[in-house]
């Protein structure tokens, strides 16, 4: 069964049970596709719509108070707007999501997403009252759910809020995975193993420094992060189409971002100049550069892993926990798919950095119409770097395992630890020592033995893992040597 549903280019049916309306199916015709909106951004859209009915509640009684029965305008019936909070609050919860059939890729600048929204709250709150969806002349999808409001300020202070809410809950997993490097990093202090430029042996190092490598970088993300919220505070709810306020209450204006703030506990702030904050999207692309450095960060970790867990690599320095079987016709091979899923992440979230930035830069004048597929990217970023880290410090680095003996071992039988005696015997002794290294295939010890350039006591002395790995070396440490 279906209802008709009527608007300014003709009619459309819409089935009976349905709570979207004639304008989504329009949306959802006119941009096919199967990319879900983020329910996240979905459930800001009721926190803000319930911000709006609240404080519109706070106007109606000043507006009585002050004018009486002498105002020019009709106002929302109480009854009418209880079902109207109630509705947005269900929706802020989640629920009628399914009715909700707009794409994320789509055109209009989110006036496909506030009226699908505007007519899921109008039907929830008819049946509510006993009415039947599609009966709009008791309540409005318009005039009474979407009162004092755009689209140009309704869906990019809703994403503001979703964004806000996801980005302190990537903030709590970088920080979880940078304690596991750290508490890797700690165990790991004194650790031997040989450090690599250009994937080719190098200088003498240990475990702990390649973790604090990567629990630094962690710290800066997570520092980062967590300044991001000042960064996108800024919304522009009651500026209504382009941020001038025009037909919209000053009382209501000045009120409904507190609402929000009050409602959703997020430090959201009205921007003191709407029109910029309606117009001009930089800020999404500010934060947004600040999550690809932290996919950087987390591309480069996971390689490192994947790395010195490899077969290639030969060394057995690290065994990263088996997480599912890698073949279906190579028995026994294990993949490292988390390193690669977190790689995959990063990438993904590269490209999502390019087309922020590019669709930010083509707003027109009062508007910017590609909030809805900047807003889907944004939030899509946020979401998988959630998981990403999730998955290192749950699915890998809490079961990584290193092997302290087989770095300690492939140290000292590597020609690059002659760098560490150049203080002590000079660039041409050492490099004797590495010469029988490689071409006897003994360790240093013994190589120092055959060629009698230090004594073992000595050498023993110097390569001691404190000694290597402190800030260069003093006129003392000389001494005796």
């Amino acid at each position: 069964m279906n209802r008709t549903e009527k608007d300014t280019l003709g009619e459309v049916g819409i089935p009976e049970s349905a709570l979207y309306g004639i304008h989504a199916a329009r949306a959802r015709n006119n941009f096919p596709g199967d990319i879900p909106f983020h329910i996240e951004w979905y459930r800001a859209i009721g926190l803000t719509k319930l911000a709006v009915y609240t404080t519109y509640r706070k106007f109606k009684k000043a507006a009585v108070e002050k004018m009486g029965d002498s105002l020019p305008f009709d106002l929302i019936p109480d009854e009418i707007l209880t079902a109207l909070e109630e509705a947005a609050r269900e929706v802020s919860e989640g629920l009628y999501y399914s009715h909700f059939i707009v794409p994320a890729i789509q055109g209009g600048a989110g006036t496909g997403i506030n009226m699908n929204i505007n007519e899921i709250i109008t039907n929830a709150a008819l049946i509510s009252l006993n009415h039947k969806a599609g009966e709009y002349d008791k309540i409005h999808p318009i005039e009474q759910t979407n009162i004092y409001q755009s689209a140009n300020d309704v869906i990019p202070t809703s994403l503001t809020v979703a964004a806000m809410k996801l980005l302190q809950e990537l903030e709590d997993e970088i920080n979880n995975l940078r304690q596991q490097t750290e508490k890797r990093e700690s165990e790991s202090r004194n650790k031997p193993r040989l450090a690599y430029t250009q994937m080719q042996e190098a200088v003498p190092s240990t475990f702990g420094s390649l973790f604090s490598i990567y629990n630094e970088s962690l710290s800066r993300d997570w520092w980062r992060v967590s300044r991001c919220l000042e960064r996108i505070k800024v919304v522009n709810l009651g500026g209504g189409a382009t941020g001038t306020g025009v037909s919209i209450p000053r009382f209501f204006i000045m009120e409904v971002v507190p609402e929000l703030r009050n409602i959703c506990s997020i430090p959201v702030a009205r921007s003191e100049n709407l029109q910029d904050a309606t117009a001009n999207l930089d800020p999404w692309v500010e934060v947004h550069a600040t999550l690809k450095a932290h996919a950087v960060n987390l591309e480069k970790m996971a390689s490192d892993l994947r790395l010195l867990s490899s077969d290639i690599s030969r060394s057995g320095l690290l065994k990263i926990p088996d997480a599912q079987a890698g073949s279906s016709i190579m028995p026994g091979k294990v993949n490292p798919v988390i390193p690669e899923f977190v790689i995959s992440v990063s990438n993904r979230v590269y490209s999502n950095d390019s087309l922020i930035s590019s669709l930010a830069g083509k707003g027109c004048l009062d508007l910017n119409p590609y909030i809805p597929l900047i807003g889907h990217s944004f939030l899509e970023s946020i979401k998988i770097l959630i998981a990403a880290n999730r998955s290192l410090t749950e699915n890998l680095m809490e079961g990584l395992q290193v092997d302290f003996k087989a770095g300690y071992d492939i140290l000292v039988k590597s020609p690059a630890l002659t760098t560490a005696l150049n203080p002590y015997i000079g660039y041409d002794k050492a490099r004797e020592i590495a010469r029988v290294m490689k071409e006897e295939s003994v360790d240093i010890f013994e190589a120092a033995r055959l060629t009698g350039m230090i004594n073992t006591d000595n050498l023993k002395k110097i390569l001691e893992p404190a000694n290597l790995t402190k800030l260069g070396f003093t006129l003392s440490d000389l001494e005796g040597i």
